[in-house]
C-alpha cells in the first residue's frame, strides 16, 4: 500500500487544521496513485508528522511519501520537516519513507495563481 502524508504547519485555529484534514480527504477521493492520504502537522495540531507516518505504517503502508504543503523553502521545509521524518526512519526501517518536493516548487502553481487572480474579476 502506498501512502501520502500531507504536511501542514498547524494552527491554533482549529478550523484551519480542519481545512488540511478536509484537503487530505478530497485528495483521497480524487487520487489513483496513493491508497491512503493522511494529514500531518509540524506543530500546534494533531497528528504530528511522526504520528501520521506511524499510522500509515500501522494501516499497512509499505511505501510512504511525505509532502510539505508549504509555499517556500523556509526553515520548516529545509530543516524541521526532514528532521521529523528522520525521527521515525529507524523505527520503521523496513518501510521506505520519501520526502516529496514542497508545494511551492510545482510549476503548475503559477497557473493556479493566475487563475485565482483572474477569478476575482
Amino acid at each position: 500500500m502506498k501512502a501520502l502524508v500531507l504536511v501542514a504547519h498547524g494552527s491554533r485555529r482549529e478550523a484551519s487544521n480542519d481545512e488540511i484534514r478536509e484537503l487530505a480527504q478530497a485528495m483521497a477521493r480524487r487520487n489513483s496513485d496513493f491508497d491512503k492520504i493522511y494529514p500531518g502537522f509540524l506543530e500546534l495540531a494533531e497528528p504530528s508528522i511522526p504520528d501520521a507516518i506511524r499510522t500509515a505504517a500501522a494501516d499497512g503502508a509499505n511505501d510512504i511519501v511525505v509532502m510539505p504543503y508549504f509555499l517556500s523553502a523556509g526553515r520548516h521545509v529545509v530543516k524541521d520537516i526532514p528532521a521529523e521524518v528522520d525521527s521515525v526512519r529507524d523505527e520503521l526501517s523496513n518501510i521506505p519513507i520519501r520526502l516529496a518536493p514542497y508545494l511551492g516548487q510545482a510549476d503548475e502553481l503559477i497557473d493556479i495563481l493566475f487563475n485565482q487572480a483572474e477569478s476575482s474579476s
